[in-house]
């Protein structure tokens, strides 16, 4: 123990106090004399201390309640499940098909958009990019990869699916990490509801991409298409959500099985001639669905597409087949990925 000794000039001893502190091994104490004016100051420095302590248990205690009451409410009003069997009980699909193709065509495409969502719209390419800051909404050229239109994404959400459904533009962009401080209250209370509860998506106008509304839909989304009468989303799991695209309320889920066994990681997506078009997350293939059942039908293997590139990026942000599009009218069959330097036009066989 040091003893720290300071020369005062000598005080009745009311006014003399001893402070003692206390820090990790080490004990120190110090002998003061102060005024009585200085000892009142001293004392509502510490009522001030203990106010904002006060303040912050209060604001954490806020935040906790909040995000028990937003997990609560997912989990209690979570739909229930299809009415697909259990896997057990699901017939091993043993013949599928495995389609080998031909590139008809190359299309520049930009190497730096981390691409999450590709539809193809009256000869031009739409595509929503992602990465948290940097995510945006553009129009493509196809023949020269020129970007003629782009909107930003918010700089805190991230963009991901994209379709088109009666002539507006449907892109999600899902929170995936808050990046305000807890004493920011109203912006770290608006990250926990969406990770945890509604997560946001946008329509916009087709020609000048401004907003028309925002959406709401539950928990996470990656991949987004259409049928004739309802939205197809994917969230990186093995299953699909179908919804309502005027109200975006859920109206079903269906669980992918590929042998028998759930499908986990289904990404981007396209509905092409009555099935479902998959991209997997990290995979070199896209998987063919029946959105009836479930079943993976068919498999596209794509991984010979990387011999007619450069050598494609493993860090910071790594390359991916990612990206499905399809020109009905033509019937071309449209595919890229994320930091991918080429657009291809595959025939199958």
């Amino acid at each position: 123990m040091v003893r720290i000794n300071a020369v005062v000039p000598v005080l009745p001893p009311p006014l003399r106090f001893r402070v003692r502190m206390s820090l990790p091994r080490i004990q120190f104490e110090a002998l003061l004399v102060a005024s009585r004016r200085n000892i009142l100051c001293i004392d509502k420095l510490f009522m001030r201390m203990r106010s904002r302590r006060n303040w912050v248990v209060v604001i954490g205690l806020a935040a906790l309640a909040v995000t028990g009451a937003i997990v609560f409410e997912r989990f209690r009003s979570a739909p229930k499940p299809s009415h697909q069997s259990p896997a057990a009980g699901r017939k091993t699909e043993t013949v599928k098909s495995v389609y080998e193709y031909e590139v008809v065509r190359e299309y520049p495409h930009d190497a730096q958009a981390f691409t999450q969502g590709l539809i193809f719209l009256d000869g031009y390419f739409y595509e929503s990019t992602g990465v948290t800051g940097r995510s945006s909404l553009r129009k493509v050229r196809p023949e020269t990869g020129e970007v003629i239109q782009q909107r930003a994404v918010n700089r805190r959400d991230y963009g991901e699916g994209l379709t088109e459904w009666r002539g507006k533009l449907m892109q999600l962009t899902p929170r995936r990490r808050g990046s305000e401080p807890i004493w920011h209250v109203y912006t770290f209370l608006e990250d926990v509801s969406r990770h945890f509860g509604y997560n946001i998506g946008w329509t916009y106008d087709i020609a000048s991409f401004e907003p028309r509304s925002s959406f709401k839909y539950r928990g996470d989304g990656w991949g987004l298409t259409h049928d004739e009468r309802r939205l197809i989303m994917s969230d990186g799991s093995s299953k699909l959500r179908f919804l309502n695209p005027e109200s975006f309320t859920e109206l079903d889920r269906l669980e992918v099985f590929d042998g028998g066994r759930p499908l986990e990681n289904l990404n981007e997506l396209e509905f092409i001639n009555g099935k479902i078009y998959a991209n997997v997350a990290l995979q070199d293939r896209i998987a063919m669905i029946e959105p009836d059942s479930g079943d993976v039908t068919g498999w596209i293997d794509l991984a010979g597409l990387k011999s007619r590139m450069p050598p494609l990026p493993e860090k910071p942000l790594r390359a991916a087949l990612n990206g499905i599009a399809y020109d009905a009218e033509k019937e071309r069959l449209l595919v890229t990925g994320k930091l991918w330097p080429k657009v291809f036009e595959i025939r199958l066989r």
